[in-house]
């Protein structure tokens, strides 16, 4: 909220999601007073739904730098049971297998990496296969059986341990966001790879090397789904599915993300926002409900609305400046300044004029 001269701004352009959580908890304390308006719902849905926010930061990083990332339900899987099988059949202690599925997801990331940026495969279409890809070797892997859950205190400790009544995993939820919002916003890198994402061509010809930075994201994004994938074995045990359950939460929760707080761009906190309203109206509709269905629904309803508004958004935000570079033509302003590259505004350095001129020939 803001005063603006004389104007008063409710701050709906950015903190719509904030509104809309307070009208679910109203909306759904007066239909199930005895069940939602509770510590224990509130507890559910931190611990519940901190897996699913934190896959949804995966993906945060690769679409900062313009690239999806469609295994990260798949590799969070694969990993996850890969730790519990290493530790049913005694190949190594808990640790090791921490170690060893968030080095498996670091390893299939590079993988995704390497294919989108040597072998130039749209990355849509890389992380998609690869997702296929991991299915298959989970299902060798497992025989398409289940493996027994890990008995192990320090393992199923690890997420379930409680903390001010919250489960521990709530809280490696938080600092996972913290350190993403620290990489994006506070360091070189994190500009890098927003120039790379903004204006992908404009960004080269400023000297970044924006083939390393989508890299290095989608690297990322397979560390922290393989982790991810750990915690959620250690939170509820194994489970064949559950990473296919995690795609549409997290592609949601990053585009309607992307219209809260920071409208226009992708963001941490708008992204973890946006995960606990869309979990608060599922679980409140099932709650007053009683159908299965509802988170389905829900999401899938969610994500279209989520890039529909992601899109109005952006046609907004550049209306102006094209408003704006027509009135300088009309007016006879200057030619660089009308043909220069939309995305050098993002970039860490304006590109030199030889290299614009360079860019105007390519086009």
């Amino acid at each position: 909220m803001k005063v603006t001269g004389r104007k008063f701004s409710p701050g709906l352009d950015r903190f719509s999601g904030l509104y809309l959580w307070g009208l679910f908890v109203v909306l759904f304390s007066f239909m199930a007073p005895r069940t939602f308006p509770t510590m224990n719902t509130v507890h559910l849905l931190a611990s519940t739904e901190a897996i699913a926010a934190i896959v949804a930061l995966a993906l945060l990083v690769p679409m900062v730098t313009g690239q999806f990332d469609l295994s990260i339900g798949a590799i969070a899987n694969f990993s996850g049971i890969l730790a519990v099988i290493v530790q049913t059949n005694g190949l190594l202690d808990p640790v090791g297998a921490i170690l060893l599925g968030t080095a498996v997801g670091t390893a299939i990331g590079m993988l995704n990496g390497l294919i989108v940026v040597k072998l130039k495969i749209d990355s849509f279409i890389a992380t998609l296969a690869m997702g296929s890809i991991l299915e298959a070797f989970l299902v060798i892997v497992t025989n398409n059986r289940e493996p027994l859950p890990v008995d192990n205190e320090f393992f199923t400790g690890l997420t379930q341990t409680s903390i001010f009544g919250f489960q521990a995993v709530f809280f490696y939820m938080i600092v996972i966001a913290l350190i993403v919002w620290w990489l994006l916003e506070r360091t070189p890198a994190g500009r890098y790879m927003r120039a790379t994402g903004f204006d992908r061509e404009a960004a080269r010809l400023s000297g970044v090397q924006v083939d390393k930075w989508s890299f290095l994201s989608l690297t990322i994004s397979g560390t922290i789904c393989g982790f991810a994938g750990v915690l959620f074995v250690s939170l509820t045990g194994p489970s064949l599915g559950f990473g296919p359950s995690l795609l549409l939460p997290a592609f949601a929760a990053v585009f309607l993300g992307s219209t809260q707080l920071v409208p226009g761009r992708h963001n941490v906190w708008g992204t973890v926002l946006a995960i606990f309203v869309l979990a608060t109206g599922v679980q409140g509709l099932q709650l007053v409900s009683g159908a299965q269905w509802v988170a389905s629904m829900f999401n899938g309803v969610a994500l279209i609305a989520a890039v529909g508004l992601a899109v109005v958004r952006r046609k907004k935000l550049s209306r102006p400046k094209k408003e704006k570079s027509k009135g300088k033509n009309q007016g006879g302003g200057s030619l660089s300044a009308s043909t220069q590259p939309a995305g050098t505004q993002g970039s860490p350095s304006a590109p030199p004029a030889g290299q614009v001129s360079e860019k105007r020939v390519e086009v």
